[in-house]
């Protein structure tokens, strides 16, 4: 470990802290914000624009396409070009694109727009845990980057609310849905402008004196807040350095799969590609299913908002869980969970046991996240952090993608135990792999975990 770590490892968690988490969640929040609101705004575009089911499915699809590009681009350009940037570009793309999606009136230039602004959308979505989990101390890491994913949900449940009172409520609602999902964007463009970028990054990169002018910074925060700084942990400033080679888009990709890394690599991608085809398949079909066999409360407002407010408490439990019991534990056990509340949905027979069972389910699933976008990107080294959890991610969105599709076949063949039969076996894969591939990262530094790795 270099002192320059041995520094960040020591600082209190603080009012800096703070607006980290504040600046990196608010992104979370209107990312999801803008990917849910979609689902309230396509039936209407059916009927103005006289759209086919073909189309809305083109339609549905374009945020995942420019999800999967996005966390691509994200993660190579995180590294080579800096995370500040890629999060300040990102977020500007996706603004842009979203608001003049709200202006036009034609269906092939709104899938345009939509696949810019879900490129926008992701790459956000991929950088800023890698970004902001450089920052923060091994002790709290855990529970930061979690409660920054739990910001997703707040963006879902202000979906909810906006998709159900205002789209229906004037006739050109589904615009406005959109601008007030984009337009605070802008205020959020210009509170981030100070920030500054990651010293770890900046480190590995040979820009020592900024690296060091920027942990300056933290330290005299906190020392204006009246913070005492404990002294240097002997063991962190002993510890050897990390590796300050300079990476390349081929050699960055290289390492991810060398014979060092690529356990790893691969355990991440088990991981993303399991919960996300897992997620889809069950919040995408079975509610579905229990309308046909006339259980209708799954159309109902309050149903769904009830499954939006169900993942505040997943996602920050899950959070608190990080550094109570480790991220491979937390994510383990809330996808086992996940798919037993799942079982206990789709065979349930009244209203009450319907909402029950989808308020677990919705709990546990999305409480996954908040392990999942912690570890991954705590397992990588900082020369190819950003990278490799970009590449996790973009894998992740195969999985959602595909899982309609996949499902749609199995269903007429196999029916609904097919169905759950290949979902869950999806989902046992990925807890097995973080079981076994995985490593421990509770308690430990960035610079440790890749010591290890790398040794």
């Amino acid at each position: 470990m270099t002192m320059l770590s041995a520094r960040i490892e020591r600082l209190p968690f603080s009012g800096f802290h703070r607006r980290l988490l504040l600046m990196g969640g608010l992104g979370y929040t209107f990312d999801a914000m803008d990917a849910a609101v979609i689902a309230f705004v396509l039936p209407v575009l059916r009927t103005e624009w006289g759209l086919g089911s073909v189309q809305i499915g083109v339609l549905a699809s374009a945020n995942f396409i420019g999800f999967f590009f996005g966390a691509l681009a994200a993660g190579t350009c995180g590294d080579l070009f800096g995370r500040r940037k890629v999060m300040m570009s990102a977020l500007a793309i996706y603004c842009v694109a979203s608001l003049f999606s709200g202006m036009v009136d034609s269906w092939t230039v709104f899938l345009g727009l939509r696949i810019v602004a879900g490129f926008g959308a992701g790459a956000e979505s991929a950088i800023i845990a890698p970004y902001l989990s450089e920052f923060v101390a091994r002790r709290y890491r855990g529970t930061f980057t979690g409660a920054l994913a739990g910001f997703f949900s707040f963006g879902f449940v202000a979906a909810a609310l906006l998709g159900y009172f205002i789209v229906p409520a004037h006739p050109q609602g589904w615009r406005i849905v959109i601008f007030i999902t984009a337009l605070p964007v802008l205020l959020l463009l210009w509170w981030r402008r100070a920030l500054p970028e990651s010293p770890r990054w900046l480190e590995s990169q040979g820009r020592q004196a900024e690296a060091d002018t920027i942990v300056d910074a933290m330290e005299s925060d906190m020392a204006r807040r009246g913070l005492a700084l404990p002294a240097l942990n002997a063991e962190d400033v002993a510890a050897p350095p990390p590796s300050s080679s300079r990476g390349s888009l081929l050699k960055n990709y290289a390492t991810l799969v060398s014979s060092k890394l690529m356990r790893i690599s691969v355990m991440t991608w088990l991981m993303w590609l399991s919960i996300t085809f897992s997620y889809y398949s069950f919040f995408t079909w079975i509610p579905s299913l229990l309308i046909q066999n006339g259980m209708t409360i799954t159309k109902s407002f309050g149903y769904s908002l009830v499954m939006y407010l169900a993942q505040i408490p997943g996602y920050f439990s899950a959070a608190w869980l990080n550094e109570k019991i480790g991220r491979q534990a937390t994510i383990v056990a809330y996808m086992l969970l996940g798919g037993i509340a799942a079982l206990g949905l789709a065979f349930t027979h009244s209203d009450t046991q319907i909402m029950a069972a989808g308020v677990l389910l919705s709990f546990f699933m999305n409480g996954t996240y908040a392990g999942v976008y912690a570890y991954t990107p705590e397992v990588f080294p900082t020369q190819v952090r950003a990278t490799g959890a970009g590449l996790a991610s973009a894998i992740g969105r195969i999985g959602g993608i595909t899982a309609p599709i996949l499902v749609g076949f199995v269903y007429p063949a196999l029916g609904f135990a097919g169905v759950f039969g290949m979902t869950t076996a999806v989902l046992l894969l990925g807890a097995a792999a973080v079981t076994f591939m995985g490593i421990p990262t509770r308690g430990r530094s960035l610079e440790d975990i890749a010591a290890a790795e790398l040794s």
